[in-house]
């Protein structure tokens, strides 16, 4: 290894059998965690215990030792969520492009807050962000988004800019200004970074009005209307309706076309966290499932979801680059110039100083291109159709529809929230699954499996089945 590369190292630190490990650590990962459990049940005191016991921070540790330290720790006490068989939450097994952009963004550590600090990586961006946002609104010239922390702070971003643009003295004076209770709506199914959203922009929890959901657990667009229509009557502002593509518990998708009527005649903000379900739009099969999408005024999607890249890299899009403009406006002269041609990213974002999060989408997307994407993304969603038909075949019912590779499902024997609880907990023993328990709005509780993996397969679906039954016959 050059000298120059090993310019941070301690004296006499030799970097370069770290690195080959490190190498071999990663070439090693995929084919060892196939045979691993999926989970190691441990109690915080256990790795609390385990860490205080080696870690002072008083006495240096040899960087190799240290890296395989942390890996062993990080491989027995992580709930595998890139193995084939977590069938859990939104975290994917990451492409290898991923993890060689991450390397090379700490490498490098670009400062994206001006465009002069990091014209590449800047550019990088935008080129992966245009095209992406080109999908969502094949027929826009003009569209803004950005790299986010996650679909949280894409979320705020959406709730800033709706409230900056509907409400024009909301930025310099706030909710003061405002000559009545400004409220924003969305299904009792959305993601609750919404109420953090409401208290974090000083218009307060009650900001936010949970619309129910009717039987397909999709947000009631009638109780919509007359929730907007109560609120009018009382003197309150409503400015924004969020609608959810690909609800966290059984991946439903609201019905954004009429979300869309009712937006334009009431002339209220559209934004819809698509922070799953966004990825349907790149494929053929299910893009039409996301129709009225197209009618957003601001979308969340998240990369780190259904498109196989390291977390977190959320992003946010909006159709009103001068509405985000005037939301984040900001200027300092201890800020370089501004670049002819160029936007600072610091004056359009919640954030100031940012990580290169880009580069892993952007090589992502490049690695693969178009059809092999697209063939990963059907895949799933044909492996959610595969396992809803063999639980049924097993005796569950489903008790969700979406064209989306979340399945949530019930049988009469597990008679409340203790018999699933139950059941999963037997599986977590086992280690060889991971399910999780959803409580669904006049359902109650159901089992949810979730196609994650582009790796997941026949194998792992008839291995989940197998597991729910002797769960049956033994969990009591």
């Amino acid at each position: 290894m050059p000298a120059e590369a090993c310019a941070g190292a301690a004296a006499g630190e030799d970097l370069e059998p770290v690195f080959e490990a490190l190498v071999q650590q990663v070439l090693s990962f995929r084919d060892q965690h196939r045979s691993d459990p999926v989970l190691e049940e441990v109690s915080p005191a256990e790795v609390r215990d385990r860490l205080a016991a080696s870690y002072d921070f008083e006495h240096p540790i040899e960087l190799d030792g240290l890296r395989a330290e942390v890996g062993e720790l990080l491989n027995r006490w992580t709930v595998d969520v890139t193995h084939p068989a977590y069938f859990g939450l939104f975290n994917p097994p990451v492409d290898p492009a991923g993890i060689v952009a991450d390397t090379l963004v700490a490498l490098y550590n670009p400062q994206l807050a001006a465009w002069s600090h990091a014209a590449a990586a800047n550019e990088i961006e935008r080129l992966t962000l245009d095209h992406l946002g080109s999908l969502l609104w094949p027929e826009s010239e003009s569209t803004i988004a950005s790299f986010t922390s996650g679909g949280a702070e894409a979320n705020l971003s959406a709730v800033i800019v709706a409230l900056s643009h509907q409400f024009p003295e909301f930025g310099n004076r706030g909710a003061r200004a405002l000559p009545g209770a400004p409220r924003m709506y969305a299904s009792e199914e959305s993601h609750h970074s919404l109420l953090k959203i409401a208290h974090f922009t000083g218009i307060g929890r009650e900001a936010l009005q949970l619309v129910p959901t009717g039987s397909d657990l999709r947000l009631d667009a009638g109780a919509l209307e007359r929730a907007i229509g109560r609120d009018l009557a009382a003197g309150a502002l409503p400015f924004l309706v969020v609608g959810t593509a690909g609800t966290t518990s059984a991946g439903v998708i609201d019905p954004l076309p009429a979300l869309a009527g009712i937006c334009e005649r009431r002339g209220m903000w559209l934004h819809v966290d698509a922070a799953w379900g966004g990825t349907a739009c790149i494929s053929p099969r299910l893009r039409d499932s996301l129709a009225g999408i197209e009618a957003a005024d601001s979308v969340t999607w998240d990369a780190h979801k259904w498109l196989s890249v390291p977390m977190g890299a959320g992003m946010f899009f909006c159709r009103h680059p001068e509405a985000v403009g005037r939301a984040f406006r900001a200027s300092t002269g201890y800020m370089p110039g501004d670049t002819t041609g160029a936007v600072d990213p610091y004056s359009t974002t919640v954030q100031w100083s940012r990580r290169f999060t880009g580069l892993k989408v952007f090589m992502t997307l490049a690695r693969l291109g178009r059809q092999r994407l697209v063939e990963r993304i059907e895949r799933q969603a044909e492996m959610g159709d595969l396992l809803r038909a063999g639980l049924e075949q097993d005796g569950w019912e489903i008790v969700n529809r979406t064209p989306l590779p979340v399945v949530c499902f019930r049988r009469p024997e597990l008679a409340g929230p203790e018999s699933y609880d139950a059941l999963v907990k037997f599986l977590y023993e086992r280690g060889r699954v991971w399910i999780s328990v959803v409580a669904l709005p006049g359902i109650g509780p159901a089992l949810r499996a979730c196609i994650t993996s582009y790796e997941t397969g026949s194998a792992e679906l008839e291995l989940l089945r197998s597991e729910l039954l002797h769960g049956l016959e033994n969990a009591g």
